[in-house]
């Protein structure tokens, strides 16, 4: 057997919760492979809405096991409390045993926090639009070697390690002036540690594996998008993680030919969230329309995203970093009243003509070269079968599967996870 790998192709905000509880009942593991709280993978079902930040997607599906795998940052705070949402709303993944964690994943303290707003605040203009959740000082940690993982909590130094790391931050926030108070923080934290020690914590690398030794079906859920990678994103714009099919290896422990089929996930338009580059924006009452009807606010942060256009060229440079096998599209429905849409086809970027994205895409901005296409002008939330499948839209998953070079294999209509059709 092997993993399936499902992922963002965009900025992040792609719909991958929503597929992921769709298939879910295909697999016997769903496995987080990267990122922290500061994803917002939201969830439809029976009139119900959920947004789930550290939790795997495949959590209300009652066979599957979900994972917390090894490349993600914990917030042991948001972690409980997220339980404690599913818990009010009859579900108990832990009284279940639906959940477990791996003990390498690192943990984010309070004053992780603290130093990510910090930083932020010193970027002025410049800053990153960070979530400050803590993700990239707890990221820096586990680099600089300095982190603490969920497999800590459970030694008898602990709370030495505790005060060590945290004493570290103190001295580090002291050069950015006073030092906010977080005593409060500090208790929830700890108690949110003894918490999670009732979650079983697992080796992630030898779970995997023996899953897939006995023939098991395993899904890797990346959070962010590809174009947020901290390698081949959007640099410095970017998140602190390894978002595309091969952080899905180091981030659970698989060798690279354990690797399936590779679902990239996009929006039939696009968006970003925070600062950075952003070739089709449409900063007009065009992109607010978009806004508006996409319902396009974080999930997390309620923050309001930037819209625009397609982006072919973008799209292919994620599907060549991925390997991607399938494609989603999502919230085709959110392009039901226009009557015409546009896709860039490629840029004009220092006084050429290209088709992929440069290295310098912050200073030099790519002035995108936009393609026309026929609207439907339907009404698309009711639709279920391919038959039903308006022709215009039909000609414009065509066209995209022309340029993509990758077959479309799913087609999201409204955020229910019924609102979903099989193309192929």
């Amino acid at each position: 057997m092997q993993v399936d790998v499902l992922l963002g192709l965009q900025w992040g905000d792609e719909g991958k919760g929503k597929i992921v509880d769709v298939l879910c009942p295909q697999y016997d593991l769903i496995a987080r492979f990267q990122g922290g709280p500061n994803a917002g993978h939201t969830l439809e079902f029976d009139n119900k809405k959920f947004v789930l930040n550290t939790i795997p997607s495949g959590i209300f599906n009652k066979t599957t096991l979900n994972l917390i795998g090894n490349g993600v940052v914990i917030d042991p705070i948001i972690l409980k409390r997220e339980l404690d949402n599913l818990k009010a709303a009859g579900f108990d993944p832990v009284g279940e045993g639906k959940l477990v964690l791996a003990r390498k994943a690192h943990l984010i303290l309070p004053t992780h926090q603290l130093l990510d707003a910090a930083s932020e605040s010193k970027m002025g203009a410049g800053k990153i639009g960070s979530t400050l959740k803590g993700i990239g000082p707890t990221y820096m940690d586990k680099t600089g070697r300095n982190g603490l993982r969920v497999g800590d909590t459970t030694l008898p130094d602990f709370q030495e390690r505790y005060e060590k790391l945290k004493g570290k931050h103190l001295e580090i926030l002291s050069h950015y002036g006073e030092i906010p108070e977080f005593k409060e923080r500090e208790d929830a934290f700890l108690a949110a540690i003894e918490f999670i020690k009732s979650i079983p914590h697992v080796d992630s690398e030898h779970l995997v594996n023996q899953y897939l030794k006995d023939g098991k079906k395993v899904l890797a859920e990346g959070a962010q998008g590809t174009l947020l990678d901290i390698d081949f994103g959007s640099y410095p714009f970017v998140t602190s993680s390894n978002t595309t099919t091969a952080g899905a290896c180091t981030g659970l422990g698989i060798a690279p030919n354990k690797i399936g089929e590779v679902l990239g996930i996009f929006k039939a338009y696009c968006t970003r969230v925070g600062g950075g580059p952003f070739p089709t924006e449409l900063d007009n009452e065009t992109g607010e329309k978009l806004r508006q009807l996409g319902h396009e606010f974080g999930a997390t942060t309620g923050r309001a995203r930037r819209t625009g256009w397609i982006d072919i060229p973008a799209l292919k440079y994620a599907i060549m970093l991925n390997g991607v096998t399938e494609l989603v599209m999502m919230k085709a429905d959110v392009l039901d009243t226009f009557e015409k849409i546009y896709a860039c086809t490629h840029y004009k970027y220092n006084g050429e003509v290209i088709d992929y994205m440069p290295y310098d895409i912050n200073s030099i901005k790519p002035e995108p070269i936009l393609e026309e296409i026929e609207g439907w002008n339907q009404d698309l939330t009711g639709i279920r079968t391919t038959d039903e499948i308006p022709a215009a839209l039909a000609n414009y998953i065509a066209y995209l599967e022309k340029a993509l070079e990758v077959p479309i294999k799913y087609l999201s209509v409204g955020p229910d996870r019924t609102q979903t059709i099989v193309l192929k």
